[in-house]
């Protein structure tokens, strides 16, 4: 399978690549029964693994990085790449599930807020792709899992056999999870899609198209959760503006 390019962005390689890369890539995965794992980062996630060691492992090996929200797309163009737009986790899974639903590939849920939640998000790809496959899936404790629980839910995903295992915990937690369970799973793919399970069971409200096509979803978001999403914009994106800025600086210093 060949490899999608990376380009280092704020310490951390993101592939530069669009939906149908990646979608391809699941594809040629499946078809060859190769292992990968893909990691949806907006910018705010490659600030976190500056932080988090565990989480820079996860992205560091992970096969493909997207660039999930418009920050780091706009940065990769700082940098010279030509990046014609995100690559976000919710639209990426409802494609690829379309793609499945065609071609009878089969697809695992892990994550969700709860089993009423994760009803929800069943039901909700029931009457949207009713030909879909699922294969299994589980919303785990809100708790870190004990040695025998993992060691059923590894038993459990395998005697499944999935082709793609969606994993919806949220970074760090899905990003960690995949990187330490890659090996241990058959299935082919594994992806983390943050919040996409939320979204798509209507759980949580997503931002509009457009605001989304123009780059504001990070101003949808603060007006739902002010003090949450305030903390955590102040917290990674001044610090994410600065790094880049700083490093097509650099970049252009040395030409």
């Amino acid at each position: 399978m060949t490899a999608i390019p990376k380009r280092t962005i704020a310490g951390i390689g993101v592939s530069i690549a669009d939906y149908t890369d990646v979608l391809d890539a699941f594809d040629t995965a499946i078809e060859s029964r190769q292992r990968l794992y893909v990691c949806c980062a907006p910018a705010s996630t490659l600030i976190y693994a500056r932080r988090d060691l565990a989480l820079t492992a996860a992205l560091r090996d992970a096969d493909i990085v997207t660039p999930d929200g418009m920050g780091v797309v706009y940065a990769a163009r700082l940098l010279g790449e030509r990046l014609p737009d995100r690559v976000y986790g919710p639209d990426l899974m409802l494609m690829q599930l379309a793609r499945a639903e065609q071609s009878g590939q089969s697809i695992w849920l892990y994550g969700g807020f709860d089993d009423e939640a994760l009803r929800a998000l069943l039901e909700s790809y029931g009457k949207r792709f009713p030909a879909l496959r699922v294969a299994g899936s589980w919303s785990p404790p809100h708790r870190p899992l004990t040695d025998e629980e993992t060691r059923e839910l590894v038993e459990r995903i395998n005697g499944d056999a999935p082709d793609v295992v969606w994993v919806g915990l949220g970074t760090p937690k899905q990003d960690i999870w995949m990187h330490e369970m890659r090996e241990r799973l058959d299935a082919p793919v594994l992806c983390g899609v943050g919040a996409a399970f939320d979204f798509h069971a209507g759980r949580v409200a997503q931002a509009p198209r457009w605001m989304q096509n123009a780059g504001l979803e990070w101003l949808f978001r603060l007006t739902r959760d002010p003090w949450r999403m305030l903390r955590r914009y102040a917290a990674t994106l001044p610090h994410f503006a600065v790094l880049v800025g700083w490093q097509a600086l650099r970049e252009r210093i040395r030409r």
